[in-house]
């Protein structure tokens, strides 16, 4: 079983990079579906779950699958249980590529090749301006912040579930910065790479 984990900065194009690493490789792909059985686990809405998953449970302490601390919120902790069960379900079907949801850390034991996939701020906000419309409407300094926001939320979870910084080399097998690439033009070489890596291990 090869489990391909892909973490990735907002806007850096990591879930493109993750669906066509899966169909080069001919792994499955996860990734939205995550959430979709997690909300079926917990009873919560779709909506609730990516927005807390999202901003890494701000406002809440607590050391998942280590001590408690006093102030740990019961959905956070649900929802991480949740989330751990259906990684580790989906993993155990077979070869997979997982974007986001904290998968490095939580599969973790199960040695996945972890990618961090990196961009610089200008590519960034090329490429989220080009892939929705809707951010046409918002000044580089709101799209910034957007990001800022957004990728603290994911460090911070990780950084919970985890022992190994979040976006730093050390945490990651191998890390690709997208600025100014096509994404389909990467992902040849980095399925070699892969390939290399699980048959090498």
């Amino acid at each position: 079983m090869n489990v391909i984990t892909i973490s990735r900065e907002f806007g850096s194009g990591g879930r493109e990079l993750g669906k066509r690493l899966a169909e080069e490789l001919g792994y499955a792909y996860y990734d939205s579906e995550i959430i979709t059985e997690i909300a079926k686990e917990t009873n919560l809405s779709e909506e609730y779950i990516s927005s807390a998953v999202e901003s890494g449970w701000s406002g809440f302490s607590f050391h998942y699958g280590r001590s408690f601390h006093p102030q740990f919120n019961k959905i956070a902790v649900d929802v991480l249980t949740a989330q751990t069960n259906v990684l580790k379900r989906l993993a155990s079907k077979g070869n997979c590529v997982i974007v986001g949801r904290s998968a490095a850390a939580i599969l973790d034991d199960l040695n996945p090749l972890k990618i961090f996939v990196c961009a610089d701020v200008e590519y960034k906000i090329q490429r989220c301006r080009l892939k929705n419309p809707a951010d046409a409407e918002l000044s580089d300094a709101e799209m910034i912040r957007n990001f800022k926001r957004i990728d603290n939320g994911r460090k911070r979870l990780h950084e919970q579930l985890s022992n190994t910084e979040w976006g730093t080399s050390k945490a990651y097998h191998i890390c690709v910065n997208t600025s100014g690439f096509e994404i389909k033009t990467i992902v040849p070489s980095l399925a070699q790479f892969a390939k290399t890596w699980f048959e090498t291990r």
